[in-house]
Order: C-alpha cells, then sequence, then structure tokens
C-alpha cells in the first residue's frame, strides 16, 4: 500500500500504483478530491505528451502544481491513464 502524504493530509492511497520514471502514479479515485484545486500549468513531455496540474489545498496551506496527470498520454504511456503523480514536498511513502 503506497500513500501520498501532505501537510499532515493523506491525500492519495491505493496498492494499485504504477512507476514511470522513479514516480508512484496513483489510479484517480485513490486521490482524495477535496485537496485538489485546479491549476493553469501544463506541460509537455516527448514520450508521455501533454501534462496538466493540480494545486494541493490542506487547510491554508496550498502548494502550487504540485499533482500532475496525463489526460490523453501517448500509447508509450498508456498505464498512466487515469493515475496522478506528486512532487514539490509530497511524501509518497510505503504503509
Amino acid at each position: 500500500m503506497m500513500q501520498a502524504l501532505w501537510n499532515g493530509e493523506i491525500i492519495a492511497e491505493s496498492e494499485e500504483t504504477v512507476v514511470v520514471e522513479g514516480n508512484h502514479y496513483f489510479p484517480n479515485e485513490s486521490v482524495k478530491q477535496q485537496f485538489l484545486e485546479p491549476s493553469e500549468t501544463t506541460s509537455y513531455c516527448g514520450w508521455k505528451g501533454d501534462c496538466n496540474y493540480y494545486n494541493l489545498k490542506v487547510g491554508d496551506q496550498t502548494n502550487p502544481d504540485a499533482v500532475w496527470y496525463y489526460g490523453d498520454p501517448f500509447p508509450k504511456a498508456e498505464q498512466i491513464r487515469g493515475r496522478m503523480a506528486f512532487w514539490k514536498g509530497v511524501t509518497v511513502r510505503e504503509k
């Protein structure tokens, strides 16, 4: 079981993460939506495609663009469709 934690809260928890380039991608349904705020930020990866972000908001703390996902990944990255990953101080650990 993997967990993503930030600011004292469990943001996501799943036994079915997919690891790509050292990052655990959690199924969307395992991420607690109440902590996500839409972000305008986007980026591009040559083999995964267009990337979108969420801000994390826990209490009165916001962590900008700390969550990312590929809504329509390229075929080589199909395993991350419907999943989110974390960075910027979010701890991902085994429970």
